[in-house]
């Protein structure tokens, strides 16, 4: 019974020894520097975002941190990366919509987005604008939608790609509106609007970054903002509740992740720094030209990403199911 008993008493002992090392570890951290990882390649919105983040965070938690782009398949090369990095804060990611809600359903992933990792905090969004050529038989939304019942199959939407952002935005636009068109994936946003922008086709459903540009350079139109409010950068273009297409949403987030069993002190104390960077002027201005939608401060939390990447799971996942949407 006492061998017993100084058995427990050292095994009690030797898990509050490791408690306090984790809680030094947490108390100490960061003590070097932070690899965010950005699941694309340099140049697009993921790496704006993460490198934003990266400048904005380095001063409230007095670290360097360096960008790493690890990009292919969809995103989900640079998911498994961090998903198999050690749970100390020092590798943290960029996730989105895309790898956290549709890769589940149109890859087989060595590991579950919704498990994998201890949600951070959400960054941003960029709701998603309807665009024709300019020659486009149509000047709004009731216009468009009356042409494409009019002539089923005959338009051409662009797309970056099978499960990409504007992919699903069109299945789902589809699906409301009981529409028909055909795809024509493309290998990037900007390929795909230079072919609108030249008439090779007729619409896209894309982030504004490529698009308000050229609306602004009379090239192209744009009939809706996909999203319940007005975009700042392009105030003029009506939302799709206003144009006459309720309820059809699309904004691609962005987010912070760290891989489970991060110790929670050292994920509040990367929530801390992000709503820091998030309320400095100069990292709003530099979101805000990439037309990108800072989350309200109330849901720059941990528990708002949770909930948000479980309700579109819920809300998307039958969507892509039905259509068959399969990575390329």
């Amino acid at each position: 019974m006492f061998a017993k008993r100084s058995f427990l008493a050292a095994l009690a002992a030797f898990a509050l020894g490791l408690g306090a090392v984790g809680a030094t570890r947490a108390q100490d951290y960061p003590s070097r520097p932070i690899t965010l990882v950005v699941p694309f390649a340099a140049g697009g919105p993921s790496d704006a975002v993460g490198r934003i983040m990266a400048e904005g965070m380095r001063g409230p938690l007095g670290q360097a941190i360096a960008v790493e782009n690890v990009a292919g398949a969809g995103g989900s090369i640079g998911v498994g990366r961090v998903a198999r990095a050690a749970p100390d804060g020092y590798t943290i990611l960029v996730g989105l919509w895309g790898t956290h809600v549709v890769n589940p359903v149109i890859y087989t992933l060595p590991y579950d987005p919704a498990t994998a990792f201890e949600p951070i905090t959400l960054v941003a969004s960029n709701p998603h604008l309807i665009a024709l050529k300019k020659d486009f038989p149509a000047d709004d939304l009731n216009g468009l939608l009356a042409w494409l019942k009019a002539n089923p199959g005959k338009a051409s939407l662009g797309h970056a790609g099978a499960g990409s952002p504007p992919h699903v935005a069109a299945v789902f636009f589809q699906k409301l509106t009981g529409t028909s068109f055909q795809y024509v994936p493309y290998r990037g946003a900007g390929p795909a609007v230079q072919d609108l922008v030249a008439g090779h086709i007729d619409m896209v459903i894309e982030a504004p970054v490529p698009v308000v540009a050229q609306l602004h350079a009379g090239l192209i139109k744009v009939v809706a903002v996909v999203e319940k409010t007005r975009l700042a950068a392009a105030p003029e273009i009506p939302t799709v509740d206003e144009a006459g297409l309720p309820g059809f949403y699309l904004s691609n987030w962005f987010a912070l992740y760290a891989p489970r069993g991060t110790p929670p002190a050292i994920v509040r104390r990367l929530d801390a720094a992000a709503v820091t960077a998030l309320a400095d002027p100069t990292v709003r201005a530099r979101f805000a030209e990439i037309g990108q939608e800072i989350f309200p401060a109330g849901q720059q939390t941990p528990q708002a990403l949770s909930a948000l990447q479980k309700s579109d799971t819920e809300k998307w996942w039958p969507i892509i199911r039905a259509a068959g949407i399969k990575a390329e």
